[in-house]
Order: C-alpha cells, then sequence, then structure tokens
C-alpha cells in the first residue's frame, strides 16, 4: 500500500475521478493509482454513487448550505452498492477509454438495471420539443405501471401526492416514484427509511417551475405526474416508510409502507 504522505496531489485527484470529470488520460493515471493505493480505495467508496446528489448540491447558492440540507443528502447508498458502482466504473473506462461522458453514461445505464442514486423522469426542460418526447416514452411510467406493490399518502398540509411502486430484486428494492401537486423551482429526493432507523436515498430530481401533476394547471406538463426511477439496498420487507424531502429538509409527504 502506497503511503498518502508525499503524493498528496494525487490523492486529491479521487473526488474528481469519482465525479467523472478527469480526461482519459488523468483517469488512466489516476486507475493505475488506485490499483496500489488502499486509502484513495476507500475514499472511492465513501464518494460512490454520490455524483448526482454532489451536482445537484453544488448548484445551490452558497448560502442555502444549511445542516438540514446535510441532513438530507447524508442518507446514502450502502457500501455493498458502492463497491457496485466503483468496479462498474473502473471496468467501464478501462474497456471504453473515450471521453469524460463515459461515467455519466454508466450512471444512465443503471436507471433500469442498478440501484443507483440516479434520475430517470417525465417532463422536461424549458425546451417544449424535447420535453414531448420524454413524456410519451417514460420508462419509469411504464415500469410503474407494471408493478404490483404500491403504497400510496397524501400530506394533509403540503397536498402533496405520493404513490410508490416496489419490486424486490437480488441487489435489494427497486421502486419508482409517482409524485402530484408539487410546485417549483425545488430539488427534492426519496428517501427510504428501514424498520431499523437506517435512511437510504433511492433518488434525487428537480422540479421545473411549473411543477408536476397540478391538477388547475393550464399546459399538460404542470398536469403530468412526475415518475422516477429509484433503488436501495433493502429488501421491501425491511422498508418501514418512504419519505418525499427537499434538499432545505422540508418533508413534503410520507408513505407508510
Amino acid at each position: 500500500m502506497q503511503s498518502s504522505q508525499g503524493q498528496g496531489d494525487v490523492h486529491e485527484t479521487v473526488g474528481a475521478y469519482a465525479l467523472g470529470i478527469l480526461d482519459d488520460a488523468e483517469a488512466t493515471a489516476f486507475e493505475a493509482h488506485l490499483a496500489t493505493c488502499e486509502w484513495c480505495g476507500q475514499q472511492l467508496d465513501e464518494l460512490a454513487g454520490m455524483e448526482p446528489m454532489l451536482a445537484a448540491l453544488a448548484d445551490l447558492p452558497a448560502a442555502q448550505g444549511t445542516p438540514a440540507i446535510g441532513e438530507s443528502l447524508a442518507a446514502r447508498p450502502s457500501p455493498q452498492l458502492a463497491d457496485r458502482l466503483v468496479g462498474e466504473v473502473v471496468e467501464r473506462r478501462v474497456r471504453a477509454k473515450r471521453s469524460r461522458r463515459a461515467f455519466f453514461g454508466l450512471a444512465a445505464s443503471l436507471i433500469i438495471g442498478g440501484p443507483i442514486v440516479a434520475i430517470a423522469a417525465t417532463g422536461g426542460d424549458d425546451t417544449t420539443q424535447e420535453a414531448k418526447p420524454l413524456q410519451s416514452a417514460s420508462p419509469a411510467k411504464d415500469a410503474f405501471t407494471h408493478m404490483t406493490d404500491k403504497v400510496k399518502a397524501t400530506d394533509p398540509t403540503t397536498k402533496v401526492s405520493a404513490v410508490v411502486g416496489m419490486e424486490g430484486k437480488a441487489w435489494g428494492t427497486h421502486s419508482v416514484l409517482e409524485l402530484k401537486n408539487v410546485k417549483g423551482p425545488e430539488k427534492c429526493s426519496l428517501i427510504a427509511v428501514g424498520k431499523n432507523g437506517e435512511r437510504e436515498t433511492a433518488t434525487t430530481w428537480a422540479v421545473p417551475k411549473w411543477g408536476y401533476g397540478i391538477e388547475n394547471a393550464k399546459t399538460e406538463q404542470a398536469k403530468s405526474p412526475l415518475y422516477v426511477h429509484g433503488g436501495v439496498a433493502m429488501n421491501p420487507e425491511d422498508i418501514d416508510h418512504f419519505e418525499v424531502m427537499t434538499f432545505g429538509g422540508e418533508k413534503l409527504v410520507e408513505v407508510d409502507v
């Protein structure tokens, strides 16, 4: 094992590697270092799977970096999930060696088959031409339609409604959230809370300014619910409830399992 002394610049690269912002040459050089450095391997385990949440947090103004945000983002995938992502990231980089987009391509490929924090929502951005195709062919909505195990709730205060579809997998629980009557702009997380109190973030997303599932909205975009994939390491029978939380620490709705 290499010492963490005397090679500070190399060791500090682990964060950039986890976020997928190194170019091919830098990533290849770091992977050679990673193969012999136990310290960097441990740091990468802790950072793995956090890219979507870290990127979303980076968009927030500095003044909003409150303890509530940190607490909301602290619920992260288990070490087993992190190990799986690390292995796949390294394997994909060595095989492809193309561009820094490889990391984000891997995250997208895991939306359907892997329990990683990733976004796959209906709706779109401010460009109407891009929004319509996403709404007409949503993998998350299709998966939700075919799920038989669903739980739902409406918060009496926020009036936000949520339905969570679940299915057990060898790696844990695949979930799809249907969310209605949520106004934007906002950034949110779906968090699974275990019967033992453990918290795991299933997925995160952004709510556009027009919102999702607004019954009396003027546009179809705003009337349409949000459908988003997620996954956690817990088995379905170990989950007590789900929470939809804002990055600011507000609970929009709680759904008992």
